[in-house]
């Protein structure tokens, strides 16, 4: 059977696949990514993962894998297959495509980032499914987009295009700092993280975290209403941006404050709603592939490796 590799590479663990051409993921594992160790090691655990699904293929299969596809954090240069830069991993310039293809023995690898390769995942086989243009905005620790144009990403002139969570929504002497050297950020305002520190502030609580607002807010907690709001209102202001500027038909929210299902889309929903003039309301939908969109998207890389023209062929209506 025909099937790729396919790798999704985190702060904390490697998710891993190998995917057939349908996108069936044929076999799933995941293991710490080590970064603990240094960033050379964290490399050589990546190759040497792969190298593994690559033995693993050939005796279940009776083949190799055809191609390879990697997702990782940061800065990524998809055109030479380059780890440019990943704050979390410690690695700058890590030339990943080509040491992954010769442990492969010369098979195809592409690389991308992680989370437009996520994003491309939604944009074809998930909760984008059939929308010509999307963008998919995953809300964990911090907030990055993907932009898609008719089965593709976008990846920008220099590969920073979707960088949504860093356009400032609020101004003033009040507004956070952000790790971008920016302030008022949208991250810092409505990502998962910024709203567990609001809640852990407002709460009393340094351990909680924003799954903890969302269910205080469920119950009717005054206090996490008003946080939930703060963050709901942030959002909404930056989607309308994003919105404004790329017309797209679906916006697709996930990561972990999405998991608050409609504690969470019901009033962001409203918020869009009422902040729009000219502007048509898109679609504005959970994620539906969860942790596995890493790895899919990775696949999809891999399989366009060796079949370009499918890259429009996947149910996108025009």
């Amino acid at each position: 059977m025909k099937h790729v590799i396919a790798l999704d590479v985190g702060g904390t663990a490697i998710k891993a696949a190998l995917v057939a051409a349908d996108n069936t993921l044929l076999y799933e594992t995941r293991r710490p990514t080590g970064r603990d160790r240094g960033p050379d090691a964290v490399v050589a655990g990546i190759v040497e993962l792969a190298a593994e699904l690559r033995a693993l293929g050939e005796h279940r299969f009776g083949e190799s894998p055809s191609a390879a596809g990697i997702a990782v954090p940061g800065l990524v240069d998809a055109a030479t297959g380059t780890a440019v830069y990943a704050a979390n991993l410690g690695w700058r310039d890590v030339p990943l495509r080509t040491l992954i293809s010769e442990r492969l023995g010369g098979r195809p690898t592409a690389l991308g980032h992680d989370v437009r390769t996520g994003g491309l995942a939604e944009g074809r086989i998930g909760a984008g499914r059939g929308a010509d243009r999307f963008l998919f905005l995953p809300l964990g620790t911090g907030i990055a987009g993907a932009i898609g144009i008719n089965g593709r990403i976008e990846e920008g002139a220099h590969g920073y295009a979707g960088e949504i969570g860093h356009i400032a929504v609020r101004r003033g002497p009040d507004a956070p700092d952000c790790g971008c050297g920016g302030r008022g950020c949208l991250e810092t305002l409505a990502s998962a993280s910024a709203v567990g520190r609001a809640w852990a502030r407002a709460a009393g609580d340094p351990a909680a975290d924003a799954a903890d607002c969302a269910k205080a807010v469920a119950s009717g907690d005054r206090r996490a209403q008003a946080v939930w709001q703060h963050a709901v209102d942030a959002l909404a202001d930056g989607l309308v941006i994003g919105l404004t500027l790329l017309d797209p038909h679906t916006l697709i929210i996930g990561g972990g404050l999405a998991e608050a299902g409609e504690t969470l889309f019901a009033p962001l929903r409203a918020a869009v709603a009422e902040r729009i003039t000219f502007q048509k309301l898109p679609h504005i939908v959970p994620a539906a592939l969860g942790d596995t969109a890493g790895c899919l998207g990775a696949g999809l890389l891999a399989w366009d490796l060796l079949a370009p023209e499918a890259k429009l062929s996947t149910e996108v209506s025009v």
